[in-house]
């Protein structure tokens, strides 16, 4: 390997936003993360949905309506406006 070109690797602390801390190694002295093996769904068994910007609800409200006005007949779907363009 080449000298002065790579990182130091050394100890890590990680600290998760549900407040779970652990050691690993890395080349950073601090990490944060959003979600850890204590708190995430596969590791839990739990479904919980880490939302906050809202992200959620803006897309089931978007498509929602989209779906509403195709029902309605007075949107086509995209492939057909394309077809007929």
């Amino acid at each position: 390997m080449k000298e002065g070109i790579h990182p130091k690797y050394g100890v890590s602390q990680v600290t998760c936003g549900c407040g779970n801390t652990f050691t690993t190694g890395g080349t950073r002295p601090e990490l944060k993360i959003d979600i850890c093996n204590e708190c995430h769904p596969f590791y839990t068994g739990k479904l919980k949905y880490v939302d906050t910007a809202g992200r959620i609800e803006k897309f089931k409200s978007k498509f929602t309506a989209g779906y509403r006005s195709l029902k309605r007949g007075k949107a086509k779907p995209a492939a057909q406006a394309e077809a007929e363009s």
